[in-house]
């Protein structure tokens, strides 16, 4: 099992305080897509980034491997809707959290 960052990036640079109706019900349901996979163990944290340079979403989720978590990032709901939303992919080798060091 690995350990992934799930960088979520926006649309524009002065979103979330301009964010469109459309947009609003695009996040509703990102929030309810990571919210399943953090009951289910496999997003660690998520949550939105305030960035002084701009907003962006995170989620540290763990996977079998790199297309698994792809997998995962490519299923979010605001990447499906194809509404300039976008995202990066880093593996955290070697990173620690509270499930790991209670194993």
């Amino acid at each position: 099992m690995s350990t992934w960052l799930y960088r979520l990036t926006v649309p524009r640079q002065t979103f979330p305080g301009d964010i469109t109706e459309a947009e609003g019900a695009i996040m509703e349901r990102h929030g309810a897509y990571w919210s399943e996979w953090l009951a289910s163990g496999a997003a660690l944290v998520f949550g939105p980034v305030a960035d002084p340079s701009g907003f962006w979403g995170l989620a540290v989720i763990q996977a079998e491997d790199e297309a698994a978590a792809r997998r995962l990032a490519e299923g979010d709901p605001a990447i499906e809707a194809r509404a300039g939303f976008g995202y990066d992919l880093f593996e955290m080798p070697g990173a620690v959290s509270a499930m790991t060091t209670n194993a």
